[in-house]
């Protein structure tokens, strides 16, 4: 049938919570947000068909981003892409200028700076994201200095947008890690 899902982290074909195809594909924003938001593991099937779903998935809304000029940017977050290898086997699958990586600098809990070097390549946008207060879920200590070599040396020229998920007050909060990523990346 002509469904696809996006789960939050991958896209299934004929899964259930999905939507018509022509519904995700006449405006690719629109219609991600109006599916599921929860990521699905669907009983009888394997990880190998969710990486073919979700290329295909891709591949289907790539047209509607080209016409809208959208750039899709697939992000380092849970799922199949919840790794270096799983981000990157998607994005190298598909042969795209309206597709790339996007980064999340907070997103790979341990060892994130050879991870974060493997995916800097492929990366259009970052989501740096600090902790001051202590965060929500967890707390990473990130040296931001060293993630803006690592996409300096990729040749990342793009924005690096502010993730703030700390306890703090954002009055204070925003303004310090402004200041901190402002200073990184200068």
């Amino acid at each position: 049938n002509e469904e696809i899902c996006f789960s939050g982290d991958v896209l299934f074909k004929d899964a259930v919570g999905g939507g018509p195809a022509d519904v995700v594909q006449h405006s690719v924003m629109e219609g991600l947000m109006t599916l599921a938001p929860a990521t699905r593991v669907l009983p009888g099937h394997t990880e190998e068909e969710g990486f073919k779903w979700c290329i295909a998935g891709i591949e289907r809304c790539l047209p509607k981003a080209e016409q809208c000029g959208v750039m899709l940017a697939l992000e380092n977050h849970w799922g199949l892409a919840r790794t270096p290898e799983g981000l990157l086997r998607i994005l190298n699958s598909i042969t795209s200028p309206w597709l790339g990586g996007l980064m999340d600098t907070g997103n790979f809990l341990e060892a994130p700076y050879p991870k974060l070097q493997a995916i800097a390549p492929k990366t259009v946008y970052v989501q740096a994201k600090t902790y001051y207060g202590g965060g929500e879920w967890y707390t990473l200590e990130l040296d931001y200095k060293r993630i803006a070599n690592i996409l300096r040396d990729a040749g990342y020229t793009g924005y690096v947008a502010l993730e703030f998920e700390g306890k703090e007050n954002p009055d204070t909060a925003v303004p310090k890690s402004i200041k901190l990523l402002r200073r990184a990346f200068a």
